[in-house]
């Protein structure tokens, strides 16, 4: 398995819970009158929004760049063919 790479996990906690109170805040302010488990369960909901959307988005960055990294190793992709220009009529 895997170390737990900081430079991902520290990112997806932020928006975890920021999503998470930005949701639960936005329900609460938007609600008239007891609605604490409604704006609870909103703010649940966009902390797991959250969380699954910025770790999908920076797990693949991160896979990304690891193969960019290799291939850089290895020598970098070959050249492109030679441009022949825009087309003439």
């Amino acid at each position: 398995m895997r170390r737990l790479n900081p430079w991902i996990a520290v990112p997806v906690l932020i928006a975890t819970v920021a999503g998470g109170v930005i949701g639960f805040q936005v329900t609460r302010v938007s609600c008239s009158g007891g609605c604490l488990w409604a704006a609870a369960a909103v703010g649940l909901l966009s902390a797991i929004a959250a969380l699954v959307g910025v770790g999908t988005v920076l797990v693949l960055a991160d896979r990304s760049v690891a193969e960019w990294r290799e291939q850089q190793a290895r020598g970098g992709p070959p050249p492109p063919p030679e441009d022949p220009g825009p087309p003439t009529c």
